[in-house]
């Protein structure tokens, strides 16, 4: 699911934490899946990956904020400071 509401652009992710390295797995149906190194404890892996998808993504981190899914793989994000057109191409190369 990915909507513009008002500037926001919410994207649904599936998160794999405690892999090898952070790295974007694929993005179709508007469903983005990332690995993320970091392990799902105390919100490390949570912190890491809102650091990964501002660097990838070219926003800043208060940019990025966790709406639904903070204890589960399944989440949705709300991403500020880029148009949902941006956002298409910057993932289109996954």
């Amino acid at each position: 699911m990915m909507s513009d509401t008002g500037g926001e652009i919410r994207l649904s992710l599936n998160v794999y934490p405690g892999a090898a390295k952070n790295e974007v797995v694929s993005f179709t149906d508007d469903l983005l899946r990332i690995k993320i190194a970091a392990p799902p404890l105390k919100g490390k892996a949570n912190r890491e990956l809102v650091a990964f998808l501002s660097k990838y993504l070219g926003v800043g981190k208060g940019n990025i904020n966790i709406i639904k899914g903070h204890t589960s793989r399944n989440k949705i994000i709300a991403i500020n400071g880029i148009s949902q057109e941006e956002l298409r191409q910057r993932l289109s190369s996954v």
